[in-house]
C-alpha cells in the first residue's frame, strides 16, 4: 500500500497538467506569442542595460551586475504583477478602475509637493520603500481602464450603439486631470504619451469622428499656448532646437542624440560583438542603460540585432491588436487598443530619437530599458490583455 502512494500521486499530477494544457483551458487560451516576445524583450533588455553598465562604477558602485540584478528583480516583479491582472480579470479590474485611478491620481500630486524626488535635474518620482516611483508611468494604465470604462458601460448594456457625448466628456476629463498634473512636473514625453492613449482610445470606441477632429485642435492649440507661455524647462526647449538643427550644439544638448547615432551607425549589419561596441565600452553615450539603450543594440548587435528587436515589440502590438479585434464587448477592446496606441508610440518615440528622428523627451523603451516603473507597467498591460483574451468566445 505504501508503494503505491507515490504512483497515486504522480497519476494524479499528470492528470492536473492533462487538464491544464487541455483544449479550452487557461494555458492553453494564453497568447503564448505576446508572453514570449515580452519576456524575450526583457531577458534582452537585460543583457543590453549590463553591457551598458558593467564599466561604469560611478553609477554601479563598484558592482558590475548591479543594474542587471535589479533589472531582473524589476522584471520578476513585472511578471508577477501581470498574474494578478491576469487573474483579476477585466471585469474585476472595472469594479477596482475608480480606486485604481484615486490611488494613481495621488501618486502625481505628491510628485508636485516636497515628497516628490529629483533625479538627474528631472522631479517625477517618489520614493517608496527606498525604491524611485515613476507615477506617470502608472497613470498610462489607469487612463486606459477608466476611459474604456467610462466609453463603453452604455454601449456593451446596450444602452447605446456608440458612446454619446455625455460618455467622451467625462472620458476626456477623467484622462485630463492626471495628464496636466504629469506636464506640471514637467514631463512632456509622458503628456504626449497620453495624449496618443486618448486618442487611440476614441478612435477605437466609435465616438463620432468630430471628437477626434477637437482633440487634435486642442492639441495643437494647447502646444501654441505651452510654448507661448514659457511652461517648458529651458533643456526641454533645447532639446527641441537640437531636434529641429542635430549640428546647433553637438557637444551640448545635441551630444546624446549624435552620440547614439554614431553607436548605432558603427554596428554595421552584425554589430561589434556583445560588449564589444566601441561607444558603449567608452561611456560616449549618456543614459545608454535607460533612454538610448537601442543604441547598445544598434552598436553591438547590429542591424539584423535591432531589427530582430524592432520584430518583438511587433509582434507584441500584432497580438495586442488581435486581441482587441476578437474581444466580444467594447470595454475589452477599447482597453487592448489604448495599450497598443500606448506601447506603440512609446517605442516609435523611443527608437526614433535614438536615431534623431524624434525629439529626445526620455521615454524608455517598453521592457527593454532600465527602470522599474515602466517595467511594471508593461507588464501589468500584458496581464491585462491575457485576461481579456480569455474572455472571448473558445472559437475566436
Amino acid at each position: 500500500m505504501t508503494g503505491a502512494d507515490p504512483l497515486a500521486r504522480w497519476s494524479s499530477r499528470r492528470a492536473g497538467w492533462r487538464a491544464h494544457l487541455a483544449p479550452g483551458s487557461t494555458l492553453r487560451r494564453l497568447d503564448w506569442p505576446l508572453l514570449g516576445a515580452a519576456l524575450a524583450l526583457s531577458v534582452l533588455g537585460a543583457v543590453l542595460v549590463y553591457s551598458a553598465t558593467r564599466g561604469r562604477t560611478q553609477l554601479t558602485g563598484g558592482n558590475p551586475y548591479a543594474f542587471l540584478q535589479r533589472h531582473v528583480v524589476n522584471t520578476v516583479i513585472g511578471i508577477a504583477l501581470a498574474a494578478v491582472a491576469f487573474r483579476m480579470g477585466p471585469r474585476r479590474l472595472r469594479d477596482l478602475t475608480p480606486a485604481l485611478y484615486g490611488v494613481t491620481l495621488l501618486m502625481v500630486l505628491l510628485v508636485l509637493t516636497p515628497v516628490g524626488a529629483t533625479i538627474n535635474g528631472s522631479r517625477r518620482w517618489i520614493i517608496v520603500g527606498g525604491m524611485s516611483i515613476q507615477p506617470a508611468e502608472f497613470v498610462k494604465v489607469t487612463i486606459v481602464l477608466a476611459m474604456a470604462l467610462l466609453l463603453a458601460t452604455k454601449v456593451d448594456t446596450g444602452d447605446r450603439q456608440r458612446p454619446d457625448a455625455r460618455s467622451v466628456v467625462e472620458a476626456l476629463a477623467v484622462a485630463g486631470v492626471p495628464a496636466l498634473l504629469v506636464l506640471l512636473t514637467p514631463d512632456l514625453g509622458q503628456f504626449m504619451g497620453i495624449g496618443v492613449i486618448v486618442l487611440g482610445v476614441l478612435l477605437a470606441s466609435g465616438a463620432s469622428a468630430r471628437w477626434v477632429v477637437v482633440l487634435l485642435a486642442a492639441g495643437a492649440l494647447g502646444a501654441v499656448a505651452v510654448w507661448q507661455l514659457h511652461l517648458l524647462g529651458q533643456y526641454q526647449v533645447n532639446r527641441f532646437a537640437a531636434f529641429a538643427d542635430p549640428a546647433l550644439d553637438p557637444s551640448g544638448v545635441g551630444y546624446n542624440t549624435s552620440q547614439a547615432r554614431i553607436a548605432i551607425g558603427a554596428g554595421g549589419l552584425l554589430g561589434q560583438g556583445l560588449f564589444h561596441g566601441a561607444q558603449t565600452t567608452g561611456q560616449f553615450v549618456p543614459e545608454q542603460q535607460t533612454d538610448f539603450v537601442f543604441s547598445v543594440a544598434g552598436e553591438e548587435l547590429g542591424f539584423v540585432g535591432a531589427g530582430a528587436l524592432i520584430v518583438l515589440l511587433g509582434i507584441v502590438l500584432w497580438r495586442a491588436l488581435r486581441i482587441a479585434r476578437a474581444c466580444p464587448d467594447l470595454y475589452g477592446t477599447v482597453v487592448a487598443a489604448g495599450i497598443v496606441a500606448w506601447l506603440g508610440f512609446q517605442a516609435f518615440e523611443n527608437i526614433g530619437m535614438n536615431l534623431g528622428i524624434m525629439p529626445v523627451t526620455g521615454l524608455p523603451l517598453p521592457f527593454v530599458s532600465y527602470g522599474g516603473s515602466s517595467m511594471f507597467a508593461g507588464w501589468i498591460a500584458v496581464g491585462v490583455l491575457q485576461g481579456i483574451r480569455l474572455r472571448r468566445p473558445l472559437s475566436a
